[in-house]
């Protein structure tokens, strides 16, 4: 497989996914300015809606789309812990989990990158924001195993210092955020991003 990232994107959380579970992959670094590859290839003959995360199976066939990424790789190694068993509640809950920061956190976190947008756009985007972190916040359940959504969740709050905003306001968040940076399949899928 190949995966095809870019840092300081969501393509973080298919990475460490990739890495909890040991999947073999090469990780392949796009621009996202130039939409061009590492090797010099045209990002879009891979992914037309020019954006990474893009997974190249072995067969050609190409998956899109953060959540069905990391939903798709979890059904290579069920029972590895990152999801409950399909029909579950758990995991009807864990697909609300990834729903929720798909739509909720992703898209006001990234509009915040955009500072062409006026700001009076862009505070309402924060407080729309703030609104959906405060939940987190108050319903973080810090005895649940790590899943799916805690490597998306990580990797959309680590947006946060790059558009200026401070996650250490939400104290029970920023100790999930940095006891999750502890993991070793994080450690090694943020340096393969980095290097």
């Amino acid at each position: 497989m190949k995966l095809y990232f870019a840092p300081n994107t969501c393509s973080l959380a298919s990475h460490i996914v990739l890495e909890e579970l040991g999947l073999p992959h090469q990780a392949v670094k796009v621009n996202n300015q130039t939409k061009r590859t590492a090797d010099g290839e045209d990002h879009l003959t891979i992914n037309p809606k020019g954006h990474v995360a893009a997974l190249v199976r072995d067969d050609g066939e190409v998956i899109t789309e953060a959540p069905v990424i990391l939903q798709y790789l979890e059904s290579l190694k069920p029972g590895a812990g990152l999801a409950p068993p399909a029909g579950s509640l758990e995991r009807w809950r864990l697909l609300e989990r990834l729903n929720f920061i798909g739509s909720e956190l992703h898209p006001k976190v990234a509009l915040l990158f955009n500072r062409d947008w006026p700001e009076a756009v862009l505070q309402g985007a924060r407080e729309k924001l703030f609104k959906r972190v405060d939940y987190l916040e108050n319903t973080l359940d810090s005895q649940q195993p790590f899943d799916l959504s805690g490597a998306y969740l990580f990797a959309v709050l680590g947006w946060f210092k790059l558009v200026g905003l401070e996650l250490s306001q939400w104290p029970r968040l920023h100790a999930w955020h940095q006891a999750t940076a502890q993991r070793p399949a994080v450690e090694r899928a943020l340096a393969a991003q980095t290097a």
